[in-house]
């Protein structure tokens, strides 16, 4: 039986050995973080990553940024080589939506009151495509 979230990675990501996926994702980010810091957006870092315990899978945020108006932008990176089964975007499931946020929480528990407004963010790559979709996403 096929599990809801089949395939997990599709297309050829998924056979790409993990070394080679990670510098696909690295480039991307790099790519990503290239294109929002021309929009006037300033870096505040990078591959942002808190774990929940020894056996449970926290969370990770590719990028966080500050917008213009001072609002904090938390930014997941997804890439495909093709935008085949809905693209780089679509990949963004439930499950990861919810990782991002407790990693969010857990970023704004660091910083002093009175807190910034935050906005999610996604900047999808399907092959030489970059999409930046500013609020891809809330808290809710």
């Amino acid at each position: 039986m096929v599990s809801p979230e089949w395939p997990r990675r599709g297309g050829k990501e998924a056979a790409l050995p993990a070394g080679q996926r990670a510098r696909l994702g690295r480039r991307a980010e790099d790519r990503a973080c290239g294109h929002l810091l021309a929009q006037g957006l300033r870096l505040v870092q990078r591959n942002y990553r808190v774990a929940r315990g020894p056996a449970r899978r926290g969370g990770e945020i590719d990028l966080i940024l500050h917008d213009r108006d001072g609002t904090l932008v938390f930014v997941e990176v997804r890439a495909r080589t093709r935008a085949c089964a809905g693209g780089a975007a679509a990949s963004i499931a439930a499950a990861k939506r919810a990782r991002i946020l407790f990693a969010a929480q857990h970023f704004l528990c660091h910083l002093a009151a009175p807190l910034p407004p935050c906005r999610f963010d996604v900047v999808s790559i399907d092959g030489p495509r970059l999409q930046w979709l500013p609020a891809a996403f809330d808290a809710e």
